[in-house]
C-alpha cells in the first residue's frame, strides 16, 4: 500500500467520514447541517410591515387621545410593546424553539424571569418607601 492510500484509510473515521490532517470536515469547512431559518425578503418585509403596524396604533392612540385615561392608553401602549419585542425577536433575531438546540430560548425565559423579578422588586421597594416617607414641612403644621 502507498504512503497516499494509507493516509486516506488513516483519514476515513469510525463512521466513515473522510477527514484532513487537521480533523476536518471534508465537506464544507466542518459546519453541522442545520434547519436554522435565515431570513428571507417575506420574512424581512412582514417583519417590518407588523414593526411600522405596532408602532402607528399607539402613536394613533396618543395623538387622537382616544381612550378616556391616561393609565388606559399606557397600558395599551406597554401591550404593543410586548407584541412588538416578541415580533422583532421572530422576525428579525430569528428566536424559535428550535434555533441553537433550544438554549437561546431558554436563556430568553431566563432574562425574562431576571427582569421581572428585578423590575417588581424595586417598583415594590419604591412604593413602600413612598408610603413610608415622612411627612413634608408643609404637611407638618396641620399634625396634631
Amino acid at each position: 500500500m502507498t504512503q497516499s492510500a494509507q493516509h486516506h484509510d488513516n483519514a476515513l473515521d469510525r463512521s466513515g467520514h473522510a477527514h484532513d490532517d487537521h480533523g476536518h470536515d471534508g465537506h464544507g469547512h466542518g459546519h453541522e447541517e442545520h434547519d436554522d431559518y435565515h431570513g428571507t425578503v417575506k420574512g424581512y418585509t412582514i417583519g417590518f410591515l407588523l414593526s411600522v403596524f405596532l408602532t402607528a396604533i399607539p402613536f394613533w392612540l396618543v395623538m387622537a387621545k382616544v381612550l378616556p385615561s391616561s393609565g388606559a392608553t399606557a397600558a395599551v401602549i406597554l401591550a404593543f410593546a410586548v407584541v412588538q419585542i416578541v415580533v422583532h425577536m421572530v422576525y428579525f433575531l430569528h428566536m424559535n424553539t428550535k434555533s441553537e438546540g433550544g438554549w437561546n430560548m431558554l436563556a430568553l425565559i431566563f432574562t425574562i424571569v431576571i427582569v421581572v423579578i428585578t423590575l417588581a422588586g424595586s417598583l415594590w421597594v419604591m412604593h413602600h418607601l413612598n408610603v413610608n416617607m415622612m411627612p413634608m414641612p408643609h404637611e407638618m403644621r396641620n399634625m396634631p
